[in-house]
C-alpha cells in the first residue's frame, strides 16, 4: 500500500540538524524590520494582476477597499467608506472618508472609486480576478465623498466583492500604465511597497495612514516579503532566525520544530479546501479520458484523502464531499463519499476503456509532498500522471488556457464565508469552470441572485449534488494551516487568512 506519510522520511535528517545548532539570529527588533518567507513570487505590485493568497495580501497592505471585513468576527466594517447603506434592491450608496491621502500625495474622492470599479468591470484590461465587478451595472459619483454601485440583479454577496476592489489612484494610474503602475504603484494602504534586492520586497510604514477605518497605521516599520519557494528550506530559515514569520508548514515538519523555544506555532481553521480540478468541456480533447464518467469516479475512488488529510495535512482536516468549505453558508456535505476503493477505481478505468490506465499531465503548486503522494495514490489505479510543477499563476493560466489536464488544487474562497463564492468561481461559466454544465450554472446564477437564505441554500445544493453525481471535482480535504513565527513578535492569526502584519507587535 503507497504511504504518503514515508514522503516526509528524508526530511527528518535535515530537520534535525537544524534544530541542533545554536548559533542562530533573533528576530531584527532592533531595525523594526519583520521578514515573512512566502512561496510565491509577486508578479507585480498592481493587485489587479498579483494573483493568489499573495496579491490578496498584497492588496490589504498597499491599498484599501471601500469596506474592510473584520477577521474575526466576519463583520463589515468602514474602510474607504465610513458608513454604506441600501437604497433599493440594486444601489449601494456609500460616504466616502475625507481627507484620505494616496501615497503619492493625492487627494482620495469618489473619481478614484468611479475609475476604479470602471477599470475593473473594463473586459479589455483581463484582471486576475473579473468576478469582483461582474455584478455591477454601473458606478457613479454622487459629490465628492458620495458613490453610488448599482448591482445588475440582486446580488448578496455585494459586500463580499466590494471588500476586494482596492482603489486606484485614477490620475496616476491612468497617467502611468499598467507596467509602470505594476513596479511603482500607489495605494493608500498601511504600507508603501518597493522593490528589494533579489528575492525580496519591502514594505515601508505608512506614516500618513488615516483614522477611523478597519485597519491601524502598522506598529512595526518594516516588513520583508521573502521569496522561498522550497517548503524545507523555510524551514531552515525559520530555525535559523533568517525569517520570523512563514505558514502553509506541513504539519510532519512543524512537529519537529515544537521544542524550540523560539518559535510558536499555530493551527488555524480556514475557508480553504483541497480538490482534484479535470478538465472536461474547457477546449479539452475529444478523446481525453475525463470526458467519461467512469474516469472522473475512478479518479475519486483511487485516493486515500484520509492517510493524505492525516499525514501532510495535520489531524484537524476534514474529509469534504463536496465543492465547498463546511465552514460556509450553504456548503452541503451530505451528500455520497467517495470511499478510498483502488479495486473499484481500477474496474471502472477498465469499463471505460482503459484496462491498462493512461498517461496524464497534472500540475500542482501548494505542496509538493501532498502532489506526490496523490500521484502515488493514481499510479497504483494505472494513471500515470507527469507532474508539472509552477508557480500559481502560471497553473492558473494554464487550466484556465485549457491546457491543464488536472490540477492539484485549492482555493480559500477569499475568506467568503458562502458557498456561493467558491461556486461562482469555479462553476459559474467563468473562465475557470472547467466542466461548463449549464444546469449547475443555472443554479449558481440562481443561487446569486435570491435574497432568502433558504432559497438559496436550496439552489446551491442542487449544484452541490450535480457536481458530486457527475465527478466534477475529486474533493479532498479542508485544510488547515500551520503558522509559524518568533517567540519575540506578537501575530495575530486570522480566521480567513489575511493575515493583519500592521497588527504585529515587538515582545
Amino acid at each position: 500500500m503507497f504511504h504518503p506519510k514515508k514522503m516526509l522520511a528524508t526530511f527528518a535528517v535535515g530537520l534535525s540538524l537544524q534544530c541542533a545548532m545554536t548559533g542562530t539570529a533573533a528576530a531584527d527588533k532592533a531595525n523594526d524590520t519583520l521578514t515573512a518567507a512566502f512561496q510565491f513570487q509577486l508578479p507585480t505590485f498592481d493587485r489587479y494582476y498579483a494573483g493568489g493568497r499573495e496579491g490578496y495580501l498584497l492588496g490589504l497592505l498597499v491599498y484599501d477597499a471601500l469596506v474592510y471585513r473584520d477577521p474575526e468576527t466576519l463583520e463589515f466594517k468602514p474602510l474607504l467608506a465610513k458608513g454604506w447603506r441600501q437604497i433599493d434592491h440594486l444601489t449601494l450608496e456609500f460616504d466616502l472618508q475625507q481627507g484620505v491621502k494616496f501615497h503619492n500625495g493625492d487627494d482620495f474622492t469618489a473619481a478614484d472609486v468611479v475609475y476604479t470599479i470602471n477599470f475593473v468591470m473594463n473586459p479589455d484590461n483581463k484582471i486576475f480576478s473579473p468576478e469582483t465587478a461582474v455584478w455591477i451595472d454601473k458606478v457613479e459619483a454622487v459629490g465628492d465623498h458620495t458613490v453610488h454601485i448599482r448591482a445588475k440583479k440582486p446580488t448578496p454577496l455585494a459586500l463580499n466583492y466590494i471588500m476586494q476592489l482596492a482603489i486606484l489612484p485614477a490620475q496616476y494610474h491612468q497617467k502611468a500604465g499598467k507596467d509602470a503602475f505594476g513596479r511603482a504603484p500607489v495605494g493608500t494602504g498601511p504600507y508603501k511597497v518597493a522593490r528589494g534586492s533579489g528575492n525580496s520586497v519591502i514594505f515601508t510604514r505608512n506614516e500618513e495612514y488615516f483614522d477611523g477605518g478597519g485597519k491601524n497605521k502598522p506598529h512595526i516599520g518594516k516588513l520583508v516579503y521573502k521569496t522561498v519557494p522550497d517548503v524545507t528550506a523555510q524551514v531552515a530559515e525559520l530555525m535559523t532566525g533568517a525569517v520570523d514569520w512563514a505558514y502553509y508548514i506541513p504539519t510532519d515538519l512543524t512537529e519537529r520544530m515544537r521544542n524550540n523555544p523560539r518559535i510558536k506555532i499555530t493551527n488555524a481553521d480556514t475557508f480553504r479546501v483541497g480538490f482534484l480540478t479535470m478538465n472536461i468541456a474547457n477546449n479539452a480533447p475529444e478523446n481525453s479520458p475525463l470526458r467519461d464518467i467512469r474516469v472522473r469516479q475512478a479518479l475519486n475512488y483511487a485516493i486515500d484523502r484520509k492517510a493524505v488529510a492525516t499525514s501532510l495535512i495535520g489531524p484537524a482536516a476534514q474529509l469534504i464531499n463536496s465543492a465547498c468549505s463546511p465552514l460556509q453558508f450553504a456548503c452541503r456535505q451530505d451528500l455520497p463519499a467517495y470511499e478510498y476503493n483502488p479495486e473499484k477505481a481500477r474496474a471502472l478505468l477498465a469499463e471505460a476503456g482503459y484496462p491498462n490506465g493512461f498517461d496524464i499531465d497534472v500540475y500542482g503548486y501548494r505542496s509538493r509532498p501532498v502532489a506526490e503522494a496523490i500521484l502515488g495514490y493514481l499510479r497504483a489505479v494505472n494513471v500515470r500522471g507527469d507532474l508539472k510543477w509552477m508557480q500559481y499563476p502560471a497553473v492558473v493560466k494554464a487550466r484556465r488556457d485549457g491546457q491543464a489536464t488536472i490540477v492539484i488544487d485549492d482555493f480559500g474562497s477569499s475568506g467568503v464565508a458562502d458557498a456561493g463564492y467558491i461556486l461562482s468561481f469555479f462553476f459559474n461559466e467563468t473562465s475557470d469552470d472547467l466542466s461548463r454544465d449549464p444546469e449547475v450554472s443555472a443554479l449558481v446564477t440562481r443561487g446569486n441572485e435570491l435574497l432568502g437564505p433558504a432559497e438559496r441554500k436550496a439552489s446551491y445544493g442542487a449544484a452541490l449534488e450535480r457536481i458530486s453525481g457527475k465527478a466534477y471535482w475529486v474533493p479532498l480535504f479542508t485544510m488547515p494551516i500551520n503558522y509559524v513565527f518568533s517567540s519575540s513578535v506578537d501575530i495575530p492569526v486570522p480566521r480567513d487568512e489575511n493575515v493583519e502584519f500592521w497588527r504585529a507587535r515587538w515582545k
